[in-house]
């Protein structure tokens, strides 16, 4: 996504004392994003995956983004070596014991999550807050699968995380003031801004794009234009920086399904039924440009429309 890198200076970030350690689990496109920008706020960061080469592929990826950053002139070398120096790998949920703060940034799968939160729990002292960084599904059933409840928040982080400003803030319904007041806290510390949002499927940003991705489709599905037209009319007739469908490639397209699962289960609502096609990719591993194919192809020196 071809977008400005954040201008906030490190030396401006002010960590806020009631969090010295962040937990990430997850070390996919969204948690090594989160760590990026949290290690470079000046936190200790530890990074958890199923395999210690997810950490590893994670970490080299950090590292080439820092450096694209300090060639940009947006952060400083020793600020990028810095941040580096803060992130370390977490082999087991024990090694997350004395985080003041840890972020779950799987897969967006609700019974995936509950069966990290379970096991997370009992390996963290009992100050510790717990955030998901879910991007549609209920932070009160969430929260209701760990023994904090009202420790328990949503902390939606925007894609890519290094150059989007926004995080949606997101309560269930036993968390408690202290904790939004310091997850607000904290957000703002990595030069983000907030948005907060109701405990609704999707929550807003996903809930007003996810369904124009999901119509896009349709368009595509139906006929009515190609993927080179479709997206070559929402960049020039609506000025949006990224079609919907190269948008939906970036995302992933099993993402994007999963959250149009999320808006019409939850919602019972015929539109939002996921698109026919939609599905009929992600049943073919065609998910976009993480798997080299999806609306595009990624596998030549320049994506070309499937379709």
């Amino acid at each position: 996504m071809n977008a400005h890198v954040t201008t906030k200076a490190p030396e401006q970030y002010v960590p806020i004392p009631e969090v010295k350690c962040v937990g990430i689990i997850g070390s996919g496109q969204m948690g090594s994003g989160i760590a990026h920008v949290i290690a470079l706020a000046g936190y200790e960061v530890r990074m958890n995956d199923l395999a210690k080469e997810r950490v590893e592929q994670a970490l080299a990826l950090i590292d080439r983004n820092l450096t694209r950053q300090v060639s940009r002139g947006a952060i400083k070398e020793l600020d990028a070596k810095a941040a580096l120096k803060r992130m370390s790998y977490a082999a087991t949920y024990a090694d997350l014991g004395d985080c003041d703060l840890v972020i779950e940034a799987a897969t967006e799968d609700e019974a995936v999550k509950r069966k990290i939160f379970a096991a997370l729990c009992p390996s963290l002292k009992p100050t510790a807050m717990v955030a998901s960084n879910t991007s549609s599904i209920s932070i009160t059933r969430l929260a209701a699968s760990t023994d904090r409840p009202e420790q328990f928040i949503g902390m939606h982080f925007m894609n890519p995380v290094p150059v989007m400003q926004l995080v949606e803030l997101i309560r269930g319904i036993a968390t408690e003031e202290k904790t939004f007041a310091m997850a607000r806290r904290f957000a703002e510390s990595l030069g983000k801004t907030i948005a907060v949002s109701e405990d609704f499927p999707a929550f807003i940003v996903n809930r007003i794009l996810l369904p124009m991705i999901n119509e896009a489709i349709y368009t595509l599905y139906e006929g009515v234009g190609t993927v080179d037209a479709i997206d070559k009319s929402m960049r020039l007739g609506a000025n949006h920086p990224m079609g919907p469908l190269e948008l939906a490639d970036f995302i992933g397209l099993d993402t994007c399904l999963s959250v149009m699962q999320v808006l019409y289960e939850g919602l019972a609502d015929s539109k939002y039924r996921p698109c026919p096609l939609l599905v009929k990719y992600v049943e073919a591993g065609w998910l976009g440009r993480k798997a080299k194919r999806g609306f595009y192809d990624y596998r030549g020196e320049k994506p070309v429309p499937t379709r």
